[in-house]
């Protein structure tokens, strides 16, 4: 049987008070859209339409792929008239899938048994609520059949007393949908085409009504302000938090966690708190980050440890690499076994190799460091003339001395030695000491100045 997905994402989103579309506000470092958009990928549709409407355009560019059929709902006359909208994109049998694009936790598993309740006929996502103010009731015969569905302002004072409520998610027969769409009315409170008054017309045609659950209110929780964001938002990292304890990941404090994106942890890593994982994040075995840290698109080695206050960008880290208290690597950033990177050292587009050392005050940028090599304190690359990058390399075994400058493009020979303050403009020999200071000199009966004395 074929699949049809539509998703509503048309709404404004008023109460966001934002200038961005409501469905681009993100859950856990996602569009809530895309949420939603990844969810009705996984149940392999036929046809999978966006219905869109405010910031339009912005929306369409955040979801670039060519699998999206996109219709555009203006004016905006309601959840019946978004479906009519998006009814010359669908394939004309099988079940059409109606999601929302500010519902962004709803789970496959959950949609699965939806679609499965709607084999014989339509199927609504139902969920009860000790209040169920401002929802849609659903209200059902003495025998306990669906009958309809009544919107909380349209509702009798005996209707808003139900408790089980619409979520808006319908799996319904595609070849009858047409029809039942073209038979809605805006006679109602809000002067809308509601897509719940199909369930009204299924009846009426004798065509069975299924109502499904969720495994838990939160699956079908919307958003509408930054408040009820930043509830969701909590719930997921809530569950990712859950997930990552039952695999065996060490959390000092599941709340104290956010992941926005995707974080892959091997056996015994331990995490302390207020630590932030964006983009694709992987941890090896026996990876310990610190507290306060932020790791975006990185992978660490077995056995490396990330100290408190440590930004990660687009890097790799090998295996039993130290890394800060306060260090900074950014994008290419790539060392090797047994790295030491200190505190306040910044690293960028470069390798380090195996047991190299960096461990204060230091920026390392467009390099190619070697193995053992020991980078003084105060020492920097002076890698940007301006205009272009250029390319420091230091050969294995090389000592590079406190407060030293490598104006590039310069390589430091193998087991060469920098004195403390060189200024390296030239390429450094192998195993050779190199300085370039100024001659000490001591100045015998040098008067100090003194201050003036004021009039």
């Amino acid at each position: 049987m074929s699949l049809n997905v539509v998703i509503l994402a048309a709404g404004q989103g008023k109460r966001m008070h934002s200038n961005l579309p409501k469905v681009l506000h993100s859950v856990a470092g996602k569009p809530l859209v895309q949420h939603v958009v990844d969810t009705a990928r996984s149940l392999s549709p036929v046809k999978l339409c966006i219905v869109y409407g405010h910031g339009g355009d912005t929306v369409r560019s955040a979801l670039p792929a060519t699998d999206i059929a996109w219709a555009l709902q203006e004016p905006q006359l309601g959840t019946g008239h978004a479906v009519q909208q998006a009814l010359p994109h669908l394939a004309s049998d099988g079940i059409t899938l109606v999601l929302y694009g500010d519902v962004p936790l709803i789970q496959a598993d959950t949609l699965q048994r939806l679609l499965h309740a709607a084999a014989d006929g339509l199927a609504v996502l139902t969920v009860e609520l000790a209040d169920p103010s401002g929802y849609g009731r659903i209200v059902r015969d003495a025998a306990g059949r669906v009958l309809r569905i009544v919107e909380q302002k349209d509702a009798t004072p005996e209707e808003r007393e139900i408790r089980e409520i619409n979520t808006g998610i319908m799996a319904i027969p595609t070849q009858r949908l047409a029809g039942w769409l073209a038979g809605l009315s805006n006679n109602n409170a809000q002067r809308e085409y509601y897509l719940t008054d199909v369930i009204a017309a299924a009846v009426a045609e004798g065509v069975p009504v299924v109502a499904a659950h969720p495994q838990g209110e939160w699956e079908v929780l919307g958003v509408n302000s930054k408040v009820q964001l930043a509830e969701l938002e909590r719930i997921q990292q809530q569950r990712i938090a859950s997930q990552l304890l039952e695999s065996g990941v060490g959390l000092a404090d599941p709340a104290r966690i956010d992941v926005r994106g995707t974080l892959q942890c091997g056996r015994d890593v331990s995490i302390d708190v207020n630590c932030v994982f964006e983009g694709k994040v992987e941890l090896a075995d026996a990876v310990s980050i610190g507290p306060n840290c932020v790791l975006k698109n990185v992978r660490i080695g077995t056995g490396a440890r990330v100290a408190a206050f440590s930004h990660l960008e687009d890097a790799v880290v090998g295996p039993d690499c130290v890394i800060g208290p306060y260090a900074r690597l950014r994008p290419g950033a790539e060392l090797g076994p047994e790295v030491h990177i200190g505190n306040f050292v910044e690293v960028k587009n470069s390798t380090i190799a195996a047991q190299s050392k960096a461990n204060h005050l230091a920026y390392i940028g467009d390099a190619r460091i070697g193995e053992r090599v020991n980078v003084g304190a105060g020492t920097i690359t002076c890698n940007y003339d301006g205009a272009n990058k250029h390319l420091t390399v230091i050969e294995d075994d090389a000592f590079i001395g406190s407060d030293t400058q490598l104006v590039a493009p310069v390589t430091v020979g193998r087991g060469a030695t920098l004195g403390a303050g060189t200024t390296l403009t030239k390429d450094a020999p192998a195993d050779s000491l190199t300085v370039s200071r100024p001659k000490q000199m001591s100045l015998a009966n040098w008067q100090r100045p003194v201050k003036t004395p004021k009039k």
